[in-house]
């Protein structure tokens, strides 16, 4: 990876300790995402467990509940028997919301009115704690659809990072389904089993977290419908994807920079048992709507990464040659 990144440029100057030329993909890993110094929070306690992974019905103990005042902002706790959840316009008690409908309305001792629902996973994801850059939800739906996860597929992950993408990834096989994730540091590692565990409220039985790299996967042994990569260099580990993905299945490359997009495309291509690899990113841009005052917002999510995907052909089939038009002089 080219040291003139700006990325790799920020985290030398966050840590100049580190040497400048780092002698392993996890050397670089760790400058393009130092490990975070702070606490990461505790999970539930496991005796609320099942309250937090509810969905729907009255708020109960346990629940995580969003609170949003009157200019966006957000508010997230997990409520307790009498508990109180102090803000700048004092105190609520969560035991006004225990019992209540989601959608309901909190007001503060000094008049300010406060929503109250349930976070939405993509809430969850943009608030967690991370040490891995987390993979935004707008990436996560493009993953979810053109990886054609489905209930009960068998999916093989790496790495975890932060653990935003295996939530989405559990959510979408479903209890019938199964997710094994390889995260190759450890203190990503740990970063993605909190937050799963804190977004079920335990560690769900159909979630397989291993550390160290996903090239000891054994294929024969544990077959996969669908793979995900999110790494520095995918490109090393498409023989081992190549033995563990049945016919059919679907590899899906999440990459950063153009020259790992390329790399990736290239690999594929020479490997002749995929599909013709498709590229492509997505941009989000939200909108201002009140009345006839309808515009653009002046920000919006740009570019975060770029998403190959191809499918695995069966053994001994070779790819149709694809026919393109000849590059203009």
């Amino acid at each position: 990876m080219c040291t003139a990144h700006p990325a790799y440029a920020r985290a030398r100057a966050r840590r100049p300790g580190v040497r400048t030329t780092p002698d392993s993909v996890v050397g670089v890993s760790e400058l393009l995402d130092p490990p975070l110094a702070v606490p990461v929070p505790d999970p539930v306690p496991a005796g609320e467990a099942s309250s937090s992974r509810a969905r729907g019905g009255p708020f109960r103990a346990g629940d995580r509940v969003q609170l949003t005042d009157p200019k966006g902002r957000h508010y997230t706790l997990t409520l307790q028997v009498g508990g109180q959840y102090h803000t700048h316009r004092g105190g609520l008690a969560h035991d006004d919301l225990i019992g209540r409908p989601e959608g309901s309305v909190v007001v503060s001792p000094v008049g300010t009115p406060y929503l109250a629902l349930r976070p939405l996973l993509a809430d969850y994801v943009l608030s967690m704690p991370r040490g891995a850059q987390v993979i935004y939800p707008k990436d996560a739906a493009q993953i979810l659809m053109w990886g054609d996860v489905f209930p009960g597929a068998r999916v093989l992950e790496a790495g975890a990072g932060s653990g935003a993408l295996t939530c989405s990834l559990l959510q979408a096989v479903g209890p019938s389904g199964t997710v094994i994730s390889y995260e190759i540091r450890d203190d990503h590692l740990q970063h993605a089993r909190r937050n799963v565990e804190t977004f079920y409220g335990d560690v769900p039985p159909n979630w397989v977290l291993r550390p160290g790299d996903l090239n000891v996967h054994d294929g024969s042994a544990e077959p996969v419908d669908r793979v995900v990569l999110d790494m520095l260099a995918p490109w090393e580990c498409l023989d081992t994807v190549r033995a563990a993905l049945v016919p059919g299945g679907v590899l899906v490359g999440y990459v950063a920079t153009t020259t790992q997009l390329s790399r990736l495309t290239e690999a594929l291509r020479e490997q002749q048992c995929w599909t013709e690899p498709q590229a492509w990113e997505s941009m989000v841009r939200a909108w201002h709507v009140v009345g006839l005052a309808v515009r653009p917002e002046h920000r919006m999510i740009g570019h975060t990464a770029f998403l190959v995907t191809a499918r695995r052909l069966a053994d001994g089939v070779v790819p149709p040659r694809p026919q393109r038009r000849p590059t203009g002089r």
